[in-house]
């Protein structure tokens, strides 16, 4: 098969050599000038013709090298170049007809125009478009202040016609010797030359115009790979004035659309990037102050911005933007998207730090799914942001690793109390002044008023302010806003290597209570885990389930007792131990488990005579469970056996406890015995 001849006078040009060559095609690369040459990547399959040609030169080149198909990347205001390129394929075509000596190939030229993706602001303020250079020019006379020229050197003699004017220019044009040469000729040398090789960002752009004191700002309309929207931004930010010579109306194809056209004829697969760029980003505390430098970028670059509104409203850019931050909202506008075949940057903020109580966890897991399985084509990465922990820790000179940190952010302020208990500091993300009110409620109610509480309020915004307060200060605490908070408690008690509570801490009365040595080992048996849910059937003084509820805020304990005198004990003992996820129901079982939620576990401390009826009732509602019985008397132990006989039970295992206590005898200490307890392990397996 003969070759490919590409003219690249573009960004696109030089990125589509690039992918024929990874994929394999060979290919004859054409740049202008000897600086075009130099920023090119060399590869053995891509061939250079550098200099400029006219239409025989053109036409000459094509016919030598029996070239098949032509590919015209060259800049959209190079239309002579276009205009040249066209004619000479046209012409060998026409010949071709006649004559198989001017082309042996003896097939007719193929022609491919890469066009330029251009995205033209709709009534844009402080943006005045021009159709020629020659009115830019004439209009720029009109004006006052430094002006920044971004359209090249090719044209600068037309901006030079004024002396007025070329005075207060300032000319971005490549660093090359060209360049660098016509700018000499005009007169436009030391200062006011800024020698430079793009692509800039926003960012880049805003600090020349601060820089040079730029008023109006000289661009074309170079599209999304030229450029222009960051222009467009840095102008608006610094408050000048876009004068734009308006790009030309042009017929082609998009950048992936010629790749596609590609494969079809050399019949191989290109490694072209993802249609869309998806960046997952964390915003920080709020403020564009606190994005890290890494996220502005990618907020620069970006053509599309989605999420929360509150978070979309701090970005005045030019990007197209939508209140869209839960992936079943993204994948279906995703997949509408990239029907327009063309490469996109998304950029998805959320606030705070991107792995820190974000929700970017959940769009990541979900967004990758959907791109493994085919259903998009994009790449993903995610970027952190600073999280309002981190920055109050900052603020307060205090470090956080030492620290507890919790979100109380749309969730139940359940274990607060018991958390701060724990730690000499606890740090607390929020969803608003409510939040910190009834964090000082809690700690006034749990007599913790010793404890110090520092708000922070608006972090990285004008208005914020950080400041110390007592837990009755937090009560009364008014306007909403953005709050982070850390508790310091001077009398943190220390943590325990070992888990269980003495008898004697327990308020008992005359209800019968598990003793501490069998507690734990019945406890042990259970194999909890974070996020059980335990049943503690015939709780009794609800020593079991205060034992459990201890282990971890995350587990919701039921203590299930019928007599009233019970039931009141376990609530005095849920307050004492401030075990929030402590549930107590005031019910006989079986019956009073119907309408609790799924089980995980199961202690049977008393069954009433009813064990079967609960066995029952536990299988149907978690077949699989893990379930612990104790029993003190024969008759119990006999109606375990045959209970358990009607389910396919596992990893079975009893054992009897009997444990002695030493008891001072006048000068004596004799051993007073309890009673024996047989405890009885498994797992509930399938009904026989």
């Amino acid at each position: 098969m003969s070759g490919l001849l590409l003219f690249a006078g573009t960004t696109e040009g030089r990125k589509l050599s690039e992918y024929l060559a990874a994929g394999g095609i060979r290919h004859t690369l054409c740049v202008a000038t000897q600086y075009g040459e130099i920023v090119l990547k060399s590869h053995p399959l891509v061939k250079v013709h550098q200099g400029r040609m006219d239409r025989e030169e053109i036409r000459e080149l094509i016919r030598q090298g029996n070239y098949f198909a032509v590919v015209d990347a060259t800049h959209p205001y190079a239309g002579a170049v276009t205009r040249n390129i066209k004619a000479a394929v046209e012409e060998l075509n026409a010949l071709q007809s006649v004559s198989l000596e001017c082309n042996s190939i003896g097939r007719e030229i193929l022609y491919f125009r890469l066009k330029r993706d251009v995205a033209l602001p709709d009534g844009k303020e402080g943006v005045t478009f021009f159709e020629t250079t020659h009115d830019c020019a004439e209009a720029l006379k009109k004006t006052q202040g430094n002006i920044l020229l971004t359209t090249g050197s090719k044209e600068l003699s037309c901006y030079c016609v004024s002396e007025e004017v070329k005075r207060r220019l300032y000319v971005r044009v490549l660093p090359s010797m060209e360049s660098l040469s016509l700018c000499t000729e005009q007169g436009i040398c030391g200062k006011q030359v800024i020698a430079m090789q793009g692509p800039f960002t926003a960012s880049m752009n805003e600090a020349t115009l601060r820089q040079y004191g730029i008023s109006i700002l000289v661009t074309k309309e170079s599209g999304m790979a030229g450029g222009f929207a960051e222009k467009l931004e840095a102008a608006e930010k610094t408050g000048a004035a876009v004068f734009v010579v308006g790009c030309p109306k042009e017929e082609g194809l998009s950048f992936h659309e010629v790749c596609r056209e590609m494969e079809k004829l050399y019949g191989k697969k290109l490694c072209r990037e993802e249609l869309l760029q998806i960046t997952l980003a964390g915003t920080g505390m709020g403020s564009r102050s606190g994005l890290t430098i890494e996220v502005q970028a990618a907020v620069d670059e970006a053509d599309i911005l989605l999420g929360a509104e509150r978070i979309l409203a701090s970005f005045r850019t030019k990007q197209e933007k939508r209140p869209i931050y839960q992936a079943e909202q993204m994948i279906p506008y995703f997949k509408e998207i990239q029907k327009e075949n063309r490469s996109r940057k998304i950029v998805v903020l959320f606030s705070g730090d991107s792995g820190f109580y974000s929700g970017c966890q959940g769009v990541y897991r979900a967004l990758t799914k959907e791109i493994r399985s085919g259903g998009l084509r994009a790449s993903l990465r995610v970027l952190p942001g600073i999280s309002s922990v981190a920055a109050l820790a900052s603020r307060m000179g205090e470090s956080w690793q030492d620290a507890s940190v919790y979100s109380m952010h749309g969730k139940e302020l359940q274990g607060i109390v018991k958390k701060i208990e724990r730690s000499g500091k606890t740090f607390f993300l929020t969803s608003g002044v409510r939040d910190v009110n009834r964090l000082g409620e809690l700690l006034e109610k749990a007599d913790m008023g010793e404890c110090e509480v520092t708000v922070a309020y608006q972090l990285s915004y004008e208005e914020e302010w950080v400041r110390t307060l007592s837990p009755k200060d937090c009560c009364s605490l008014a306007g909403e806003g953005l709050y982070a908070c850390m508790v310091r408690n001077p009398h943190a008690g220390r943590a325990s290597l070992t888990h269980g509570k003495a008898d004697g801490e327990f308020i008992r009365g005359q209800v019968p209570m598990t003793k501490e040595e069998v507690r734990e080992i019945s406890i042990c048996k259970l194999r909890l885990y974070p996020g059980a849910v335990v049943y503690d059937i015939g709780s009794g003084t609800g020593s079991v389930a205060a034992e459990i509820a201890g282990l971890s805020e995350e587990m919701q304990v039921y203590a299930i007792e019928q007599k009233q005198e019970g039931v009141s004990l376990i609530r005095e003992n849920k307050d004492k131990f401030r075990l929030d996820n402590i549930m107590v129901v005031e019910a006989k079982a079986p019956e009073g488990l119907k309408n609790l939620p799924v089980p995980t576990h199961a202690f049977i401390g008393g069954s009433g005579g009813y064990l079967k009826e609960i066995l029952d009732e536990l299988y149907r509602k978690s077949p699989g469970m893990r379930i612990v019985i104790h029993a003190v008397s024969m008759e119990t132990i006999c109606e375990i056996r045959e209970c358990l006989g009607n389910f396919g039970i596992r990893d079975a295992e009893t054992v009897q406890v009997q444990v002695s206590r030493i008891k001072e005898m006048g000068n004596y200490h004799l051993l007073q015995g309890e009673n024996p307890v047989w405890i009885c392990a498994f797992y509930l397996g399938v009904c026989k």
